[in-house]
């Protein structure tokens, strides 16, 4: 299949890129590129250098193209949360583009990351399925919604088939802990530059984590086979407290950190796990590392990292940037 990786060069856009190319797919890297090298494996891929606010670029990289993958998002929950606007003037405006474009196209199907626990925006006991009505409480989360539903539009103005993926909390290798998004990777590097770290709330609060390669391993199936659904929950379907995972941390690093306690924005959700149950049923059970593996893992490979100098361009495991 020819593909199409919009924030290609991004956490998980990068791994993306990396797993279709070694399936033997025709893959496009779209991304600005503007001052990192790729950091997928370039020779595998097409690099396309352009610019997700510039509507040519955009109608150019969708051309001809089978499958397109939407994983750029320009804000996170926080900015988001800043600035309101931000997500309607750039995702929400650009993303209609890029569904337009893709129609116009007649691209197969577009594949969109949305947000796992905070489109449903309740915090509830049992975990979340993609039945359950939305109540997003955050900017961030609105506006994912909203482009799932210009998605439904298009399908049916245009035929422009789609699948939603709601994804949890990933996190592992290419993770930018400057971003202020990702837990576990901002917690790894204060930890390792010895540093304070800052907790929500009184540690309570729930997310549901999940390694990147077990991520980028149920994308992969959910392209590979057909499921009977457009929307898919993708997570580990367990919940992990703060407190817990800052015990981990401890345990696995074997460091003792500080911790800075600040109020929890109103429009946070205390828990969030996802029910996964739809995908195991339309493309099997799932292979997921514990969190413990999870992290030992991403911690060996940022000791690696920073021990590491002259390091092959590109392959820097938390460089800054602003793809998904």
């Amino acid at each position: 299949m020819r593909i199409l990786v919009i924030g290609a060069n991004g956490f998980l856009g990068s791994h993306l890129v990396d797993a279709f190319s070694a399936l033997g797919h025709e893959v496009t890297a779209f991304d600005r590129f503007l001052r990192q090298a790729p950091r997928f494996d370039p020779t595998k891929a097409a690099v396309f250098k352009g610019d997700f606010l510039d509507n040519r670029d955009l109608a150019r990289a969708v051309a001809g193209q089978d499958e397109v993958f939407h994983f750029l998002s320009a804000t996170t929950p926080i900015t988001a949360q800043h600035d309101p606007t931000i997500d309607v003037r750039v995702n929400i405006t650009q993303s209609i583009q890029l569904f337009a474009e893709c129609a116009r196209a007649r691209v197969k199907r577009i594949h969109f990351a949305s947000t796992g626990g905070a489109v449903y925006g309740v915090s509830a006991k049992a975990p979340l399925i993609e039945d359950r009505s939305p109540q997003p409480k955050s900017p961030y989360a609105i506006g994912k919604l909203a482009l799932e539903h210009y998605l439904e539009y298009f399908r049916l103005e245009a035929g422009l088939d789609y699948r939603v993926l709601r994804i949890s909390n990933p996190y592992g290798p290419r993770q930018a802990p400057d971003r202020s998004q990702g837990l576990i990777p901002i917690a790894l590097r204060r930890i390792l530059s010895g540093q304070p770290l800052t907790q929500f709330g009184d540690g309570s609060m729930v997310r549901d984590f999940i390694y990147v390669e077990d991520l980028t391993r149920m994308i992969r199936d959910t392209l590979e086979r057909e499921g009977r659904h457009r929307t898919y929950n993708l997570g580990s379907g367990v919940g992990t407290s703060v407190s817990e995972v800052f015990a981990l941390l401890r345990d696995i690093t074997g460091r003792d950190f500080a911790v800075v306690r600040r109020s929890a924005p109103a429009t946070f959700v205390n828990r969030a796990v996802l029910d996964i149950s739809r995908f195991t049923a339309d493309f099997g059970e799932p292979s997921i590392r514990s969190l413990r593996e999870g992290i030992q893992r991403t911690w060996d490979e940022l000791n690696g990292a920073k021990c590491t100098t002259g390091s092959e361009p590109g392959r820097s495991l938390f460089p800054a940037l602003r793809p998904t």
